[in-house]
């Protein structure tokens, strides 16, 4: 069966460090700490370690991240499109970039729905 292809935006090899957060009261509290596997404009996949990710769960991401006081890093919500159980025991997990929660901040998706 032949595979379509849904992303928008070609993706880029890029390793730059990130900080997810679960945005949901309902889920389990954790901070992962990774590196990017590749990204684009509006997607983000990386390989975590943690077990705790599933398909639609809403994130706080901060890409690229550089320090918990560092104003340059840009904070967005986002939400798990896919979940790649790994050889390794890790998980590959595809994120969406939704809007950026920055004071000022525009996002990669609201950006081309402005009027």
């Amino acid at each position: 069966m032949e595979q379509t292809e849904k992303r928008k935006n070609r993706r880029a090899k890029i390793a730059r460090p990130l900080r997810v957060r679960p945005s949901r009261p309902q889920d389990e509290h954790f901070e992962d700490l990774i590196v990017s596997t590749n990204a684009s404009r509006d997607g983000v996949y990386f390989v975590s370690h943690q077990q705790r990710y599933y398909k639609g769960m809403r994130l706080f991401v901060t890409f690229p991240y550089s320090g918990p006081t560092d104003p340059m890093n840009c904070e967005y919500v986002a939400e798990v499109v896919r979940v790649e159980p790994q050889p390794s025991g890790k998980v590959g997990v595809a994120i969406h970039l939704l809007m950026t929660v920055n004071i000022g901040g525009s996002s990669p998706a609201s950006a081309a729905q402005r009027p």
